[in-house]
Parts: C-alpha cells; sequence; structure tokens
C-alpha cells in the first residue's frame, strides 16, 4: 500500500469513528497515531517518538507537549493535539510557545481532523502566526498528500522543507484571498477593472452594475479554462483495455443477489445524466449493475453502452468508448473526475442517436 493510500486510509477510519470518539486522548489514539505510524515513525520507541515531552517555558518548568519526533537526537517536529470536536483557532497559541524555546524546526497543530504545519517562515527561531500547510484529513487532496509525504522519515529534509514552505504559505493565503474575491467580489477589486473598461465615471450605480458583471465574467472565464483542460485531458495517452461486445453482454448477466449498488455509483449516474442532459432527454439513460462494474445506457440497451464504473475496488475507473466500440479505462480519483470525460460520454451517445435517426 503505497502513501496515498495509506493517508486514504485514515480518512476513512476518521469519518467512521469520529462519532464514537469522546476524549481527546481517544483522538491522539485513533487519529493521531496512525498518522504519525504513516509518515514512518515508530510511535512505540520513545528515541524517536517521544509522547508528553516537556518544554519548559521560561519560570513555568514541566510543561508538556503531546509528541515531539525526534531525528539525529533533537526535537524537528512538535505535535500538539486537542480533541476532534475543539476550534484549533483558540489553541494555536501553546504551540507558538513550545517552538520558541525549542530546537524544533516545524510545529504540526491538530485535532485528528484538521491538522496545520508550521515553521519560522517570517521571524528565525520565531513560529510563523499562519500554518504553510493547512488540510482537513477527509478531504485531503493529492496535491496535499505529496506535501505532507516530505515529511515522511524516508524523505524528510528541513531545508528541502523549508524552501517549499514559503511558496505554500502564500499560495495558501492567496487562494483564499482569490476566492472571496471570486465569490464576493470586494469594491476595491470590481473599480479595478470597472476603470479600465467604462469611459466614464465609476458612480456607484455604474458599480453596482460592475458587481455583477465581474463576477459573472470570473465565473465564465472559468468555465472556459476547465473546458479547456477537459480537451486537453483527452488528448493524452491513456492505458487502454479492449472488450469485445460480446463479453459486454456477457458480463452483463450476472447474478443479480450479487451485486450491491453504492451511493457514490448512484451519483455518478447523476453525474452522467447531467452531462448529457442538453443533449437527449434524461429519461432515455439508464443504469445496470454488474457485480464488477456499473454500466450506463442508452435506452436501457446493453448493446448501446455509454460508458461503464469501476467503483468498488482500492482504484477508481471509468470506461468509455471509442468509435470502434472499444472500451477504454482511465483511472479517475473521485467521481468528480467523471466530468473531464464529458467529451467522450457525449460523442458515444451522439453516435448512437445517429444510428437511430
Amino acid at each position: 500500500m503505497d502513501f496515498k493510500d495509506i493517508i486514504k486510509q485514515i480518512a476513512g477510519r476518521v469519518n467512521s469513528l469520529r462519532e464514537n470518539i469522546q476524549t481527546e486522548e481517544a483522538t491522539k489514539n485513533a487519529f493521531v497515531m496512525p498518522f504519525i505510524q504513516a509518515l514512518g515513525y515508530d510511535v512505540f520507541n520513545p528515541v524517536e517518538v517521544v509522547p508528553e515531552f516537556i518544554s519548559d517555558i521560561g519560570i513555568k518548568k514541566g510543561e508538556k507537549i503531546d509528541y515531539a519526533i525526534f531525528k539525529d537526537g533533537n526535537p524537528t517536529i512538535l505535535i500538539e493535539c486537542k480533541h476532534h470536536v475543539c476550534n484549533l483557532d483558540l489553541h494555536d497559541g501553546q504551540l507558538l510557545r513550545y517552538f520558541h524555546v525549542s530546537k524544533a524546526k516545524f510545529g504540526l497543530l491538530t485535532n485528528g481532523i484538521i491538522y496545520r504545519f508550521y515553521s519560522d517562515l517570517v521571524e528565525k527561531n520565531r513560529m510563523d502566526e499562519k500554518p504553510f500547510l493547512e488540510f482537513n484529513i477527509t478531504t485531503i487532496t493529492d496535491n496535499q498528500i505529496e506535501e505532507v509525504k516530505k515529511f515522511h522519515k524516508s524523505y524528510f529534509n528541513a531545508e528541502t522543507i523549508s524552501l517549499t514552505a514559503t511558496d505554500l504559505k502564500f499560495t495558501s493565503e492567496l487562494k483564499v484571498l482569490i476566492h472571496k474575491e471570486m465569490t464576493d467580489p470586494s469594491e476595491n477589486f470590481v473599480k479595478h477593472f470597472a476603470k479600465q473598461v467604462y469611459p466614464s465615471v465609476v458612480t456607484a450605480k455604474v458599480l453596482e452594475q460592475f458587481t455583477i458583471l465581474t463576477k459573472n465574467s470570473i465565473n465564465q472565464y472559468v468555465s472556459d479554462i476547465i473546458t479547456d483542460r477537459l480537451k486537453s485531458a483527452l488528448q493524452k495517452e491513456q492505458e487502454k483495455q479492449v472488450k469485445t461486445p460480446e463479453q459486454i453482454v456477457e458480463e452483463s448477466k450476472e447474478p443479480v443477489n450479487k451485486i450491491n449498488t453504492t451511493v457514490e455509483e448512484l451519483e455518478s449516474f447523476y453525474i452522467i445524466k447531467s452531462i448529457l442532459r442538453t443533449k437527449i432527454s434524461c429519461n432515455r439513460i439508464f443504469f445496470r449493475d454488474a457485480q464488477s462494474y456499473f454500466a450506463i445506457l442508452l435506452d436501457d440497451n446493453n448493446r448501446r453502452g455509454i460508458c461503464r464504473l469501476y467503483l468498488t475496488g482500492q482504484k477508481k475507473y471509468i470506461g468509455v468508448f471509442n468509435s470502434s466500440r472499444d472500451e477504454i479505462k482511465h483511472e479517475i480519483n473521485t467521481i468528480d473526475d467523471i466530468y473531464n470525460f464529458s467529451d467522450s460520454i457525449i460523442s458515444t451517445t451522439k453516435a448512437f442517436i445517429n444510428e437511430l435517426a
């Protein structure tokens, strides 16, 4: 099992157990310790992972932090844990105090669900107020997993992480700012564009008009970018698995009593219906669940397969059909990636419609 699969497994564990975790200590044992183990550290080796690490703060002696990960005999990552229902915004000051008197280069504040990684990027030996990496493990992205992987014992290099942490920190803050401006454009943001295209004075009424226009323009621009990226993705070489129509028909005869249609499969069906809704009547789109795949059909006809989904294994795939009716399987991370294959889904459906015309 690779690192990404291990992190995804922990995410699943969090989702299934969180309602039963009633204390901070249980949060550590059920969520945080498995995460530390996923990073390659032995949580039962006190030379490598020190629980209740003592960090004297000024006149306060014997102050303890939940875990300290050691490397070459020195603490390198300090970890402060809270109950999974706690708001971490109320507790970052505690980690900051520990960090200030320690030789550790990185600090981690977590409630087992939200993870915040800190360093001293702004002022040396003083922990930054804002984390350079933050994620919710239940919705962690592949890009975030790659950043977390840098903290794995096998790859850990403090200098390398520090070099990329600054970019991560400011990129994260810029993304928040951009999201805010895109969803609710500020007055200054709207004025910046309005002054460049409006031929007269930007009055309050004009500003109100351009607030709507700016928001709509952003949405249209993003939509265009996504469409271009979808077209580009379809041109990349993908692993191909060819199946004949006869094999497809035979596989559709698998015993019904062994089939369990999942929520995820039904959601994928509705995604495909949304893709096709402007092309044909949704009443013509059907699904048939088999033991090894989930088929989307036109007119409930096995010989008119629009695409097939493989969502029950460790890896997810979508199977689309080329002009020769050969199935081509593509790995996907989530069912949202189905949208990346909209052109193929629409093309296959149009081919069937043209044949019936």
